[in-house]
């Protein structure tokens, strides 16, 4: 029996892991969960689940959460401090870590299960755009498995050949292609984009997602994270990775070879697939999923990106070509950019306005250590909020 961490159980991915390992109990058992301040959520997980440890980063919430499982009775020993997560995703009886932090909390626990040789379900992509050189060199030092959770990158898996490295040239790959739904303002003008209010970037026409996460396919970002993201996991240089626009989002990712084959996987969007697969790699287990209806379907679309329109899908480009500290600029910048246009500081336009100015602004450097991408981290969002108060609307 596999014990999980789920790091970040009350996201969108954590409640979808929960769904699938809730028809496998006698395969998976929940050692540790964690969340930031949804207590109520953490709370009803942890009387189904019985983890052995729980964590919710917010002190307040941390704190609701000792009583609430007092009050129930539950043997689960709530921890105190962020480093916690640390110690979870590191315990010698942990078998498997699902990274599902949104941002750049996720990097030290996740690096954390690196180094300790652990099955890691990757969801965080900010862990490999952040420190992908430092992150792959863990995870190979210490004979990890690192399975990714994304539905893209997890279709790309589900197409390669089994038992061999997760490597392009050793599989005969000629380049990916990562399909994109486009967001909810696929058909929209530039111009039209400049008045988008975050109510309106927050209906995904096909997924149901964190509010980060849906704000970053607004804006074509998510899929400039994943462009850097796939780099690094299949060891394929960003210029052998096309984004293709595929509206229904039946198609998560495809791989056209060198004798001129492309192998795509197809599936309902719904997370529980990838999630599945990762689970029980390289079999399959039930997902829960409806299979498709292909008849229902009728036709599947494709078109090509729009740069200009969506400018941050060519600067995750730009980040990667830049090489050293520029994606974690980039990872960081937006980061900022988006929490600013969800308090309605600056406009849907802006964002990709403030991450160019970091990318052009901060000094080039090497990261040599997870000390340095922290500083680099921290040293971008305080460039980003001076922009911000320079530049933010007036309302």
């Amino acid at each position: 029996m596999e014990k999980i961490v789920i790091l970040g159980s009350t996201g969108s991915i954590g409640c979808n892991v929960l769904k699938v390992i809730r028809l496998h109990k006698e395969k998976y058992k929940i050692f540790a969960l964690s969340a930031n301040e949804n207590v109520d959520l953490l709370t009803e997980q942890c009387k189904e689940f019985e983890p052995k440890f729980a964590i919710a980063l917010n002190k307040n919430a941390n704190h609701e959460l000792k009583k609430n499982l007092l009050t129930f009775n539950a043997n689960t020993i709530v921890l105190e401090d962020e480093e916690s997560l640390d110690f979870l995703a590191s315990d010698k009886e942990v078998t498997t870590v699902i990274s599902a932090i949104v941002g750049a909390a996720g990097l030290k626990p996740t690096m954390a299960a690196a180094r300790s040789g652990k099955k890691i379900l990757l969801a965080n992509k900010e862990t490999l755009v952040m420190a992908g050189a430092l992150f792959v060199k863990a995870v190979n030092e210490s004979n990890a498995t690192l399975i990714p959770i994304d539905s893209e990158h997890n279709a790309i898996l589900q197409v390669l050949p089994h038992g061999k490295k997760l490597d392009y040239k050793l599989n005969g790959i000629r380049k990916i292609l990562l399909t994109a739904s486009g967001g909810p303002f696929r058909n929209f003008s530039k111009e039209d984009l400049q008045y988008i209010k975050p109510k309106d970037a927050l209906k995904h026409p096909n997924w149901v997602m964190g509010r980060k996460i849906t704000i970053d396919s607004a804006t074509m970002m998510n899929k400039g994270l994943e462009v850097i993201e796939a780099s690094w996991l299949f060891d394929i240089p960003a210029t052998d990775i096309e984004v293709i626009i595929h509206p229904q989002s039946i198609i998560h990712s495809l791989v056209e070879y060198v004798d001129g084959s492309t192998l795509a996987q197809l599936g309902n969007p719904d997370m529980r697939t990838p999630i599945a697969y990762a689970l029980s790699h390289p079999k399959r287990i039930e997902s829960g999923v409806s299979g498709l209806d292909l008849i229902k379907i009728k036709s599947l679309d494709f078109e090509a990106p729009d740069y200009d329109k969506f400018p941050c899908l060519g600067l995750a480009y730009k980040a990667i070509d830049m090489g050293g500290n520029a994606p974690t600029i980039l990872n960081a910048a937006n980061e900022i950019a988006v929490d600013a246009f969800l308090s309605e500081s600056i406009g849907f336009n802006q964002i990709a306005e403030l991450i160019k100015f970091c990318l052009n602004t901060i000094k080039s450097e090497a990261l040599d250590s997870i000390e340095t991408v922290l500083k680099v981290d921290k040293f971008t969002r305080q460039h980003a909020v001076t922009w911000i108060e320079q530049h933010k609307l007036t309302l």
